[in-house]
């Protein structure tokens, strides 16, 4: 086990109802005026805003709202939802969604004060300092943001997608009620699970095997996420697995996971180039399509091959790599996710393109278990049509 910092400082509040009280939480912690974030109409015609409002009001807490967050959120929205902040004197940005959602509310965290352009955060012209607090009204199970160091935006201008890891992106609290998601589509929950699985995954997917706790805790969730997966799918109203996938996305995405490992999240690098192409591709669908060709990269190479069986036997219940690799495609495919490139409408030459973007034209190359220049990413993404 590798040396590490672990600093997870969110305050969760998790069950029914509990979205009722954040009025309470957030008068209680000294906000007077909150900005109220969100995406899509959902969160009007489900009638969560209204109840958010109310509570807010109940405890004396004056509050704005800045809606229309798409997925995929820019750098440019962000910059919008800083200035409004500013503008209302807002003391507490109130995260009301998903990923999305939240992650723009980070990263214009940084700006309210500073003034400074949220892309400066990104390329690390500036680093995080003097942040408003993020509180977090949680709708899905996916990103695992609510817990997280990181936020990811895209800058339109350029299509370039860019995270950024910061202890201050940490949100204040998160409120986490699993019956918020019992209304979302089918496809959407999908996501979310593959997006949930993907982060403990990737970190699974170490340089030093040596980690036997983290191992345990790794395989438990995954094969837990599975398991709930399979039923929310069948049963849309299950609480206890709707349950399992809230804390599960947190758990995951929180840096646990990943705790005294040697690993990066370079599948997600692989698919921001996808979504970033193309910002109707879902984050969890691209993953759904990346993650069997990265395992495939490198079982050809006879790489990674002891952890590639433990994670086919202990995961899948499978005895070759390549069963697990197969085991992996048939759950994404169970869940009604893309299997291909070309189920996105990309094509051999989009695929060429963004191997180029993601290397820089082949000046980068991202540390996994083999080096990853641009001959190695060319390689997944043509496993990938």
């Amino acid at each position: 086990m590798l040396n590490f910092e672990l600093y997870i400082p969110t305050k969760l509040y998790f069950g029914r109802g509990q979205c009722d009280r954040v009025g309470e939480i957030a008068a209680g912690r000294g906000f007077r005026r909150a900005l109220i974030c969100y995406g899509g109409g959902s969160a009007v015609r489900s009638g969560l805003l209204e109840r958010i409002k109310t509570s807010l009001d109940a405890s004396g807490v004056e509050h704005d709202e800045f809606g229309g967050i798409q997925a995929n959120p820019t750098a440019e929205c962000c910059a919008r939802m800083a200035g409004f902040a500013r503008e209302r004197g807002s003391d507490l940005l109130l995260a009301v969604g998903g990923g999305s959602v939240i992650d723009t509310a980070k990263m214009a965290a940084h700006c309210v004060r500073t003034g400074r352009d949220p892309w400066d955060y990104t390329e690390h012209r500036a680093e995080p300092t003097d942040s408003l607090p993020v509180g977090v009204v949680l709708t899905i199970a996916a990103t695992g943001s609510e817990t997280s160091d990181s936020a990811v935006l895209t800058n339109t201008a350029t299509g370039v997608k860019r995270g950024l890891s910061s202890e201050k992106n940490r949100p204040l609290f998160a409120i986490m009620d699993p019956e918020l998601t019992m209304t979302l589509p089918p496809y959407q929950t999908a996501c979310g699970i593959v997006d949930i699985l993907m982060h403990t995954m990737e970190r699974y997917m170490c340089t030093n095997p040596d980690n036997e706790l983290i191992d345990r805790i790794s395989e438990c969730l995954l094969t837990s996420v599975i398991d709930a997966g399979r039923r929310v799918m069948a049963e849309p109203a299950d609480y206890e697995a709707r349950a399992t996938l809230m804390l599960a996305g947190s758990l995951s995405h929180n840096g646990l996971t990943g705790a005294g490992r040697a690993c990066g999240l370079w599948a997600h690098k692989l698919e921001h180039e996808m979504s970033a192409l193309d910002d109707r591709i879902a984050h969890g669908a691209g993953l759904a399509v990346v993650w069997p060709a990265y395992l495939e990269f490198f079982a050809r190479r006879g790489l990674f091959t002891e952890r590639l069986e433990r994670y086919a036997e202990k995961i899948w219940g499978e005895r070759t790599v390549e069963g697990g690799i197969e085991a992996t495609r048939e759950y994404f495919r169970s869940l009604g996710m893309p299997e291909r490139l070309s189920d996105f409408g990309l094509t051999a030459e989009d695929a060429e393109y963004m191997s180029r973007r993601c290397t820089d034209d082949g000046k980068k190359t991202f540390p996994s278990v083999l080096p990853l220049g641009l001959e190695e990413v060319r390689e997944i993404y043509s496993l990938c049509l």
